[in-house]
């Protein structure tokens, strides 16, 4: 399964590589040109000769992770995180550093606690990992300043239709444009895997004034609340409601033209679609809208529970709606495009 095999990979902002070669392996045959800027965002080309609009889907490469920045003298690692990552949900923790290197996110014993300690979530500062060193030196010899620690999930079914795995955001989106470019349209269509997004949206920044699209839809993995503790209008999306229509966040307010397009659009299909009942967080529309003179930007999203963490969770269910979505939207754009040039001649 392609997606198992994506959100197993490791890849954090600055350090994508290993995902980034994975990917290219996965769509040469079906892109006409194949190129890595200097940011690191693999971008694929497919019907560059075709006219028409020219359509970008964007989905970042890159997961959260934990970046070691000492090494204690008896041998411990301290870390921080690259994104954003609650420190509460890291205690005893298996990590993998490098290619062979194990260990597990410890802290001061419950016993060892005094009651003030025990009554406050541990910070970053008093975790650590253990990787089984005897000394600094030790430690040292094994890894580095710099090195990144990685979650050490594997993508199983379980449930009914349901997936639990790490890097769910976004190697769902990531799965998602691969199929999307084994299909044929009739306009040039651009893929954007981007890097870092989890730190500020900078490779598609980049991506998307170099490429300069007309139109682009990213795909994403959001946050899904649906859980027991928390009122229904905190959900934010629920699992197995189709994919998220996002329509307002931190850095995009969605063009109410383009949200009633896909709503009805989803419609017509039978295609299930909700819509993101939430306000905070981001994504790399946040960078793509504004680039050069204005990108009309969308985002669709297969909700995830515990995002950001260890093992989130996703509905196969929201993957293929989210898939056809998107197939339908790509099939449709043609269409929409030509109904937008007469209503702007019209408003003239």
């Amino acid at each position: 399964m392609l997606l198992k095999s994506l959100s197993e990979l490791n890849g954090t902002s600055g350090a994508e590589g290993v995902v980034r070669n994975f990917l290219r392996q996965q769509i040469e045959p079906f892109a006409e040109q194949l190129t890595i800027d200097k940011m690191g965002n693999l971008i694929a080309i497919k019907n560059g000769h075709c006219s028409g609009p020219k359509v970008m889907l964007a989905a970042h490469m890159d997961e959260v992770a934990l970046m070691i920045i000492e090494i204690t003298s008896d041998g411990f690692l301290k870390f921080r995180p690259v994104g954003g990552i609650d420190a509460r949900i890291l205690v005893s923790k298996p990590v993998q550093i490098n290619e062979s290197i194990f260990g597990v996110i410890g802290a001061k014993a419950i016993h060892l606690q005094k009651r003030s300690e025990r009554q406050k979530a541990l910070s970053f500062d008093q975790l650590y990992i253990d990787i089984g060193a005897k000394s600094k030196e030790d430690a040292c010899s094994k890894v580095k300043l710099g090195d990144y620690a990685y979650f050490m999930t594997k993508c199983e079914p379980f449930g009914e239709g349901l997936y639990k795995g790490k890097a769910f955001d976004d190697r769902v989106g990531c799965a998602i444009i691969v199929e999307l470019l084994k299909k044929e349209y009739n306009f040039p269509l651009v893929a954007a895997f981007t890097v870092q997004e989890e730190v500020g949206l900078r490779g598609a920044k980049v991506a998307a004034y170099h490429l300069a699209p007309d139109f682009a839809i990213v795909i994403e993995g959001t946050v899904a609340a649906d859980v027991s503790e928390r009122e229904e209008e905190g959900w934010v999306t629920e699992l197995g409601k189709g994919p998220a229509c996002s329509l307002m966040d931190r850095g995009t307010l969605y063009s109410p033209k383009l949200i009633q397009w896909v709503t009805d659009l989803a419609r017509e299909k039978g295609i299930p679609l909700q819509f993101r009942r939430g306000t905070s967080g981001g994504n790399d529309a946040g960078s793509i809208h504004i680039s050069q003179a204005g990108i009309p930007t969308i985002v669709l999203s297969v909700p995830c529970r515990y995002i950001h963490s260890f093992a989130s969770i996703i509905s196969e269910k929201d993957y293929e709606a989210c898939l056809n979505l998107v197939d339908e939207l790509l099939k449709d754009l043609p269409r929409m495009f030509m109904v937008s040039s007469i209503d702007e001649e019209d408003n003239v």
